[in-house]
């Protein structure tokens, strides 16, 4: 007895050897796919937040977009909207720059907002086919009135037949 005894300790001692490999296994990969990612954007995003300089466009945490105008330890003023409201912030409420390839430039480009513009205003093509589509749904929505007419008169009949037969 005190052999097979000593021979299933010998054979658990192996087995919770491999059990606590794989549990290092499990946390080494847990380490290296969620917390360092992480903690890697976290540095990121702290090293931006210490680089912002008056003029950046960042946008916030709440999703407000605005333009940088004097910056402190720990809050920025930013200036947003037509009629330039100025707002005052934590820097912990930036979330990162409105357009990130103005980081590298360190400045925004104005030739992008002109190319959205310009891309913004329809061709005529595009009018003539809004013009196509308008026609068609007023097309549609008339159908529609005609078929809602049709079943108005069609549950009149019917009531009327239910009111003779109970009569």
């Amino acid at each position: 007895m005190a052999i097979a005894y000593a021979s299933s300790g010998a054979g658990t001692t192996g087995g919770s050897w491999m059990t606590w490999v794989m549990i290092l296994v499990i946390f080494a990969a847990l380490y290296f796919f969620t917390i360092r990612p992480q903690s890697k954007r976290d540095k990121e995003l702290r090293n931006l937040r210490n680089s912002l300089k008056p003029g950046d466009e960042i946008v916030t945490i709440g999703g407000i977009y605005g333009k940088i105008v004097r910056v402190t330890d720990d809050r920025v003023v930013i200036m947003v909207g037509s009629d330039k409201t100025k707002l005052e912030l934590a820097k912990s409420a930036i979330s990162g720059l409105a357009d990130p390839s103005s980081a590298s430039s360190g400045s925004s480009s104005k030739a992008a907002p002109a190319a959205a513009e310009k891309e913004s205003k329809p061709s005529p093509k595009t009018i003539k086919k809004l013009g196509a589509a308008k026609q068609t749904a007023e097309e549609k929505a008339e159908e529609a009135a005609e078929t809602a007419e049709a079943v108005k008169e069609a549950a009149e009949e019917v009531v009327a037949e239910a009111a003779e037969k109970t009569e």
